[in-house]
C-alpha cells in the first residue's frame, strides 16, 4: 500500500514538471494585457502604420488637346487645299464614302409592297392577310355575289305560301314517268350475246341437253379451255361455232351446253330468274 502511494506522487510529480508557465497578466507597462497594449500612444502608432499602408494615388492630370477650326468645304465637296492642317496631303474619299448610306428600312418597305402588290393580284385582286399575332381584327363584309334567296327578308317580300302552292302544282304538271323500254341493240356487233343465252336457257349446269360423241379426250378439251382468258369468251366462242347443238372443239363434253365450266346462274339471279 505504501509503495502505491509513492508511486502516485511520483506521477504527479511529473505531471506538474511538464505543466507550462501562465504568463502574468499584470506584467509589462501598464494596460497591457497578454500580447495587447490598449494605450493611447499605441493606438496612434498602430492608426498612423494603417494612413501610410494605404496612402492615396495621385491620378496625372488629363492632358490638353487645343481645338482648331476645320475650313468649310467648297460647293463641290472637294478638299479646300492640297495640304491639310497637319501639313499631310489630303486623302481621296473612297468609293464607299462617296456613296450615300443605305436606308434599309426603306428598302425593306419597299419589298413589302412589292410582294403585297404581287399577291394581292394573284388573289384576284382581294388584299391578302398575313397571319401575324399583330394583326388586326378583319372587318366582315357582305359577299355581294351571294343570292338574294338566301335572304329571309328578301325572299318573303316577294313570296308567299299562296305563291309556293301555285308553283308547286305548276311543277306536278310538268312530271311526267318514263316507262323502260328494251336495250337497243348494239349496231357493229354480231357476236353471241351470252346474256340472252342464259336467259333462254332454264337448266343447271351438269345436265345433258345436247348429245356429245366422245370423240375429244377430257385433257385435249381442257387444253382448248386453257386458251380463253375467261369461260364467258369460251362460251362466245362455242356459240359462235354452232353451239349448243355443235361442239367443234370439245368445250361442252357433257353435253349441257355450257362451254369449259360457264355458268348461266349470275345472269339468271340479276334478272330475277
Amino acid at each position: 500500500m505504501t509503495f502505491k502511494f509513492f508511486l502516485m506522487a511520483g506521477a504527479l510529480g511529473a505531471l506538474a514538471a511538464c505543466q507550462p508557465a501562465v504568463p502574468d497578466s499584470g506584467a509589462g507597462a501598464p494596460g497591457r494585457g497578454v500580447g495587447f497594449d490598449n494605450s493611447l500612444e499605441a493606438q496612434r502608432q498602430r492608426e498612423a502604420e494603417l494612413a501610410g499602408a494605404r496612402a492615396p494615388t495621385t491620378i496625372p492630370a488629363a492632358a490638353q488637346v487645343a481645338s482648331s477650326a476645320l475650313p468649310a468645304a467648297p460647293a463641290g465637296g472637294q478638299p479646300p487645299s492640297d495640304q491639310t492642317a497637319a501639313g499631310q496631303p489630303p486623302r481621296r474619299p473612297t468609293a464607299s464614302q462617296n456613296q450615300e448610306p443605305l436606308n434599309l428600312d426603306a428598302q425593306t418597305a419597299a419589298l413589302e409592297d412589292a410582294e403585297n402588290a404581287s399577291a394581292t393580284a394573284a388573289n384576284s385582286g382581294r388584299q391578302v392577310v398575313n397571319a401575324s399575332p399583330s394583326n388586326p381584327v378583319p372587318l366582315a363584309v357582305d359577299n355581294a355575289g351571294i343570292s338574294d334567296e338566301n335572304d329571309f327578308d328578301a325572299v318573303a317580300g316577294r313570296q308567299s305560301i299562296a305563291s309556293d302552292k301555285a308553283r308547286i302544282e305548276a311543277n306536278r304538271a310538268q312530271y311526267s314517268v318514263v316507262q323502260p323500254t328494251a336495250l337497243p341493240t348494239r349496231a357493229g356487233n354480231s357476236q353471241p350475246n351470252v346474256v340472252a343465252y342464259a336467259l333462254e336457257t332454264s337448266h343447271p349446269r351438269g345436265t345433258q341437253v345436247h348429245r356429245r360423241i366422245s370423240l375429244v379426250s377430257a385433257s385435249k378439251s381442257a387444253r382448248n379451255c386453257a386458251v380463253f382468258a375467261s369461260s364467258d369468251e369460251a362460251q362466245i366462242d362455242f356459240l359462235a361455232r354452232g353451239g349448243p347443238i355443235k361442239d367443234r372443239k370439245g368445250l361442252d363434253p357433257d353435253g349441257d351446253g355450257y362451254a369449259c365450266g360457264w355458268d348461266p346462274a349470275p345472269y339468271r339471279a340479276t334478272s330475277g330468274g
